[in-house]
């Protein structure tokens, strides 16, 4: 063992002798996991760090940033200098989605429209 681990060991099980973890908070509860299994071992750690601190894959988060940047331009006009901005910025969030081999489909709302006709059709 490292001499790191072996203190850092050493320091734990004093803490557990001496009761300090006794009273924190969930003790005894049994732990809520997470599927990893789809992650490969040696990946699992960098996983979860980056999970925890909220970042998101790179293909995820410009999926997360065409959403938020499709839903105002549907409400402002044409006609808005800020209208041609947001519209650039879509068009290349969805080429870098579509070349990451990711659908576009959610962008412009055409599952939405097949899902409300199959409705209709039942």
């Amino acid at each position: 063992m490292w001499l790191l681990d072996q203190l850092s060991e050493s320091h734990i099980l004093d803490a557990q002798r001496n009761g300090e973890f006794d009273s924190l908070a969930g003790s005894g509860a049994p732990l809520k996991l997470d599927d990893d299994s789809f992650i490969p071992p040696e990946l699992r750690i960098a996983w979860r760090i980056l999970k925890n601190a909220g970042c998101l894959p790179p293909a995820l988060q410009q999926r997360k940033d065409a959403i938020e940047l499709n839903d105002p331009l549907r409400t402002i006009d044409p006609e808005d200098s800020e209208y041609e901005a947001i519209s650039k910025k879509l068009s290349l969030l969805e080429l870098k989605l579509q070349q990451a081999g990711m659908s576009t489909d959610f962008l412009h709302g055409e599952y939405a429209d097949k899902l409300l006709h199959k409705i209709d059709e039942d």
